[in-house]
């Protein structure tokens, strides 16, 4: 089950990746006529599903969770929350990659935390800690650098140019 679940954890970061660095090439896949942003939301949601799976077949769960779950759990879920409230769909499933215009945000979290979402994801992660074996949290993590460094440098220049 652990090389799996490793598998599993890790799926979505490939994809990140070869979208961010191609994203003419998921445009044209998408082709006419047809939203990029939503369409890797929704491969985006069934990889978040294969992690979750794959945490819960390594975890071991109690109840009540320790004292921490819940501070850091909430933080991490109401920074997610915010930050799709403030960019939507479009600006959060890489928009602006796809040729979108996708407006500057500063309201609070940007502005305030560097990486929003990564942080609020971290954060909820970290809540699990009790519960998951650290191995399999600090691949997700790692994923989550992964995706903070190659986010950071970005080529206007190597953006999508939407299909009239």
């Amino acid at each position: 089950m652990g090389v799996l679940a490793c598998m599993g954890v890790l799926s979505p970061f490939p994809f990140y990746y070869w979208l961010w660095t191609n994203p003419q090439t998921w445009v044209d896949l998408c082709g006419k006529g047809h939203d990029p942003s939503k369409i890797m939301a929704l491969v985006s949601h069934l990889l978040k599903l294969i992690q979750f799976i794959s945490l819960f077949s390594v975890s071991t769960l109690s109840w009540p969770p320790p004292f921490y779950f819940w501070p850091l759990f909430i933080f991490g879920q109401f920074l997610n929350f915010r930050v799709y409230q403030l960019l939507g769909e479009s600006g959060t499933y890489y928009g602006v990659r796809f040729g979108k215009d996708i407006p500057w945000v500063t309201e609070f979290p940007f502005g305030v935390i560097r990486d929003p979402q990564y942080v609020g994801g971290i954060s909820s992660l970290l809540a699990c800690l009790s519960w998951v074996p650290f191995f399999y949290l600090l691949l997700w993590v790692l994923g989550n650098v992964f995706v903070i460094l190659l986010e950071s440098k970005e080529d206007p220049a190597t953006r999508a140019k939407p299909l009239s």
